[in-house]
């Protein structure tokens, strides 16, 4: 996941085979195209690109992957256009799930994301149909270390202007509205602080519960969408006991 969150799907590749994380590149890889070609190659200049690019440093992307994917956006090593679609649907007990993708293609994604919600035993919606369920807000998860003090940790964050603070595991996570999220994040790091995650994510307003056959069937379809290239994130409203 996305440092740790339960509604998040696309996984980190840290700790993961090759291949999948060959699949996280390619995702990434993506998300630098749409940043560069949205506000130029200067990540100097450009916060989403740098943002993309701590995100894949955090990832373990090589350097001269980053490099690569930043050349070929930038019409230099070839052009392809990625475009954004959001996609609304159902999985099994009516969990509402969101998926972001990036594609060259249309309609295959379209037909392929579609026969991923059908196998699961869900069904793809029409667009609004479950985005009301969720808010969109800044998350920032920084990892708990030998030192911090939750209380002054959280006054640092409500100081950069943070919404909401909270203490999860071994991780702080930091929420933010969507529009401060890019400002928040850089006051975390002026004040020497360093992220696991930083990510504009959806989250959800309320939640179903599953068990058993329900569960696996949703990681089942989780675990699909991931290993689709055009899928950069996924976003739902179940909740289960992780460790089963």
């Amino acid at each position: 996941m996305s440092g740790h969150s339960k509604w998040h799907n696309i996984q980190q590749a840290k700790g993961k085979a090759d291949a999948a994380r060959g699949k996280i590149f390619t995702k990434i890889g993506r998300e630098i195209a749409v940043a560069v070609k949205a506000g130029g190659a200067d990540p100097n200049s450009n916060a989403a690109l740098r943002a993309v690019i701590d995100k894949a440093k955090a990832n373990n992307m090589p350097k001269d992957n980053i490099t690569r994917s930043i050349q070929k956006a930038n019409g230099e090593l070839g052009n392809i256009n990625y475009e954004s679609i959001v996609y609304e649907g159902y999985g099994t007990n009516g969990v509402a799930v969101i998926v972001e993708a990036l594609t060259d293609n249309k309609n295959r994604t379209g037909g392929e994301v579609r026969h991923i919600f059908d196998k699961a035993g869900g069904s793809l919606g029409t667009s609004g149909c479950v985005s009301y369920m969720f808010d969109t807000k800044g998350v920032i998860e920084i990892e708990k270390k030998a030192g911090m003090d939750d209380d002054e940790m959280m006054m640092i964050a409500l100081d950069a202007g943070a919404d909401d603070f909270n203490v999860d595991g071994d991780y702080y996570e930091i929420l933010t509205s969507a529009n401060q999220f890019a400002a928040v994040r850089d006051a975390l790091v002026a004040a020497g602080l360093e992220y696991a995650s930083a990510e504009i994510e959806r989250i959800p307003s309320n939640t179903v519960w599953l068990e058993n056959e329900d569960r696996d069937k949703l990681l089942k379809m989780l675990d699909a969408f991931e290993d689709n290239d055009d899928v950069q994130n996924v976003y739902h409203n179940a909740e289960y006991n992780e460790e089963e």
